[in-house]
């Protein structure tokens, strides 16, 4: 095993690495003040953005979940990785060498399987683009010529070539160090008689990057008669391939879709291609599976949903393309942003659209576009005879529902309208108390999607969907003034740790009331005190962090590390008040407790107890109207 990495090495990872350029390549990240930015969270699902990321901390925190942390932490947590996984990534990006404590320098073999599986990939796809040059690959250079795509396109894309042999990459991997069990394991190899051979032969390679651009995987073409495979040949599920969570072209596409709030689903790895040449720089597309939720969760971290997002799917108009639109609707409302088809003239997909009427007509396809749930719509409804009462009523039967899952009301209500001229049916409110009677039948049985039939009415009981746990994490009484001071003041020390040392290190862990408070109390003491945080440093922070005792006081720290103050300005006035205000309140508590005890004895006290009682709450009572006179400076 490689030895532990050193502790400066580490450190300088996270100098290098901005947390908010780590985060920007998983969600879309906009302006939340005070030097903050939110987004959408990637750890649960949620309509408007608590996620918020400390560029200068180098912290994020969710109000939501409650997940939080540093640059690191956030890596290991949305690429489950290990902590030294994570440090080796961001340290090859920052072009740092690491250094180990009991192994010398980052031997390749003791690297994290992650890290290894994308190293392969990363060499696998440079050697496959080499080989596009190859005499062998000119039936691949053809194949993309035709479909009008010349040297450059397949440079931007980084298409390449696998040689027809039956282990050429296996073996040049092999001779960069790779082990066969690493190169099974990728998916790259597969076992052959007499060991591993090359899963993909003589095919045209599109790499499948994920969203912060590392190779997972490959989508592999068939060019030749006597292949007996599939046309499409795509990676195997591995550690770091989820054909359910990638999508061609997201890394291209990212940047423009947060730009524009608008993202093009497309079918095919070419179809992505014509869309980007031809200025559709938003195009991505599913690699071997249907457009699923976990899909939506990417994109929805990018589009933000913000009112003016759009997501326009462009189908083939056979029965396969309508098939598939109808399923992206099955997930519709899992979207905020509005939904769109494009289906272009004579069936046509974008690469052939391109081929016959250049980039402007696919630049044309995006725009004039069809709703989903009108096009879903008209798709249920053309099933049935609108001409008789009976396929009236059938289609109504089937379409309701569908229009019952609408989530908002006002829509539900305005789509309800337009199904009843769809239909025909002239009494449009007949409809639209039909739409909401489904809606309200599922709500009651917490049915998100919407039942396809009425509740039971043979006393059978439906299953009631279990609501989500509670956020983790402490519970406190914002509505209590001392809690909310005691939180200014914890703030002020991991934020602003200047302007309230060197007296908040004077501060027992006992003049915070609230449990979770005097927890991160007593982790800001053991990592050194705010003093050690005077000049501001990130060390600060990441010492504060490794004392807390768990997750629970982990996630606390960096909530407060990130949280807005109260205050309009915040100087050492602010931070005055609030050292006073927690201070005073504790003296208060102790003249209370001192009184009440001397209440309770009576006349059993002792004389000199009752002395000694008694000049404590005089002594007491003389700094509590100090603090109330002079304030700070009676500190």
């Amino acid at each position: 095993m490689a030895g532990r990495i050193n502790d400066d090495d580490v450190k300088a990872v996270r100098d290098a690495v901005p947390i908010d350029a780590v985060v920007s390549e998983y969600l879309q990240l906009r302006n939340a003040g005070g030097g903050n930015l939110k987004g959408l969270c990637p750890f649960h699902d949620e309509k408007s953005p608590s996620f918020q990321v400390s560029p200068s901390k180098g912290l994020f925190h969710c109000f939501g979940c409650q997940e939080g942390g540093d640059t690191i932490a956030f890596v290991q947590k949305i690429d489950h990785l290990t902590f030294a996984e994570v440090v080796e990534r961001l340290a090859a990006k920052a072009g740092i060498t690491l250094r180990y404590e009991e192994g010398g320098y980052n031997p390749s073999h003791q690297r994290g399987e992650r890290i290894r599986l994308v190293e392969a990939h990363k060499v696998a796809a440079q050697f496959y683009v080499e080989q596009l040059d190859s005499p062998e690959a000119e039936i691949g250079r053809k194949f993309l010529a035709e479909r009008g795509f010349d040297q450059a396109a397949a440079a931007h894309f980084g298409i390449g070539y696998s040689p027809a042999g039956w282990d050429h990459l296996t073996r040049y991997l092999r001779g960069k160090g790779f082990s066969d069990k690493e190169l099974i394991t990728s998916g790259l190899s597969q076992d052959g008689r007499r060991g591993p051979i090359d899963r993909f032969r003589g095919r045209l390679m599109w790499p499948i990057s994920d969203t912060s651009g590392d190779v997972v995987g490959f989508g592999a073409r068939k060019l030749r008669d006597d292949d007996n495979g599939p046309k499409y040949l795509n990676t195997p599920e591995t550690v770091i391939y989820k054909k359910s969570q990638v999508l061609y072209g997201i890394d291209l596409a990212k940047k423009d879709i947060a730009k524009a709030s608008r993202a093009v689903v497309v079918e095919g790895y070419t179809d992505v291609m014509a869309c980007h040449l031809a200025g559709i720089t938003t195009a991505i597309a599913t690699c071997g599976t249907a457009f699923g939720g976990d899909h939506i969760k990417i994109l929805r971290r990018l589009l933000m949903d913000n009112g003016s997002a759009r997501v326009i799917f462009t189908f083939d108009g056979d029965a396969a393309g309508q098939k598939a639109a109808l399923r992206a609707f099955e997930d519709d409302q899992k979207f905020a942003a509005e939904t769109y088809i494009a289906i272009a003239p004579d069936n046509m997909d974008p690469c052939d659209l391109r081929l016959a009427k250049g980039d402007e007509a696919v630049r044309d396809l995006v725009d004039p576009r069809t709703p989903l749930f009108e096009f879903a719509l008209r798709q249920i409804v053309g099933r049935y005879d609108l001409e008789t009462p009976a396929g009236r009523g059938a289609a109504l039967d089937e379409a309701a529902p569908v229009v019952a899952r609408i989530k908002n009301s006002s829509s539900q209500h305005e789509v309800a309208v337009q199904l009843a001229g769809m239909l025909g049916i002239l009494d449009t409110q007949f409809v639209v108390k039909r739409v909401g009677q489904l809606a309200r039948w599922a709500r009651e049985r917490g049915d998100q999607r919407g039942p396809a039939q009425p509740p039971s009415r043979g006393g059978h009981q439906h299953q009631q969907v279990q609501a989500p746990a509670a956020p983790s994490g402490p519970a406190l009484n914002l509505r209590s003034p001392a809690h909310r001071t005691e939180r200014e003041l914890l703030k002020l020390a991991l934020q602003k740790p200047a302007l309230v040392s060197p007296a908040f290190d004077a501060y027992g862990v006992d003049e915070f009331t609230a449990p979770p408070y005097a927890a991160v109390r007593q982790c800001i003491a053991e990592a050194g005190g705010a003093e050690l945080g005077v000049p501001e440093t990130r060390e600060y922070l990441v010492q504060v962090l490794d004392a807390a005792p768990n997750d629970t006081v982990r996630n606390l720290v960096t909530e407060l590390a990130v949280e807005v103050f109260h205050g309009k300005t915040i100087d050492e006035t602010y931070a005055g008040m609030q050292l006073v205000q927690v201070r005073l309140r504790a003296v208060d508590r102790r003249i209370d407790d001192v009184q009440g005890s001397l209440a309770r004895l009576g006349s059993n006290v002792a004389p000199d107890h009752l002395a000694a009682a008694q000049n404590e709450v005089w002594v007491l009572q003389q700094y509590a109207q100090s603090l109330r006179n002079s304030g700070a400076d009676a500190l």
